[in-house]
């Protein structure tokens, strides 16, 4: 792995976390493929989590992008209660760690920690993710997000803008 694509990922993870807290959304969808995978798994016990969505409880899966488009709609439309209003975030992402996987695709493992107000409460949800890239012509695009929760207690909404 050599140093520039190290910080061409971080560049990129970082510039996902901008986006999301700006709320542009067409911006943050451009950067998942069309058939992209995005899981954040439950917990089966204090060390185990669901490995497959198929087989389990998620807190959050969808198969391709559509899972996300649908979300930016419901929150464009008012038609997601549970968004409205959307809460002020702040996405952090550390500890990238990157690696180009023998079938091309870059494997970026990050530490990732997201504060939140939302109608002045304020609370963090925090974690570890899995990101596997597909590099393009000026950057790259998400084949897969796997992203782990660590909180033990979920006392908020828990949507995609909050990983």
């Amino acid at each position: 792995m050599s140093q520039q694509l190290q910080f061409a990922v971080s560049q990129f993870l970082y510039k996902k976390s901008e986006l999301c807290d700006k709320y542009d959304w067409d911006a943050y969808l451009d950067l998942y493929d069309e058939d992209s995978e995005y899981h954040i798994p439950q917990w089966i016990d204090d060390h185990n989590y669901v490995q497959d969505p198929n087989q389990g409880l998620s807190y959050i899966y969808y198969a391709d992008r559509s899972g996300l488009e649908d979300r930016v709609f419901r929150i464009r439309t008012g038609k997601a209660a549970s968004a409205s209003p959307l809460p002020r975030t702040f996405h952090s992402i550390n500890n990238v760690q990157v690696q180009t996987r023998e079938d091309g695709l870059v494997e970026a493992k990050v530490a990732w920690h997201t504060l939140y107000n939302r109608q002045g409460l304020e609370g963090s949800f925090y974690g570890h993710a899995t990101y596997l890239l597909r590099q393009t012509e000026q950057s790259f695009k998400i084949r897969r997000q796997h992203s782990i929760l660590l909180n033990d207690k979920i006392d908020s909404v828990l949507d995609f803008y909050h990983v």
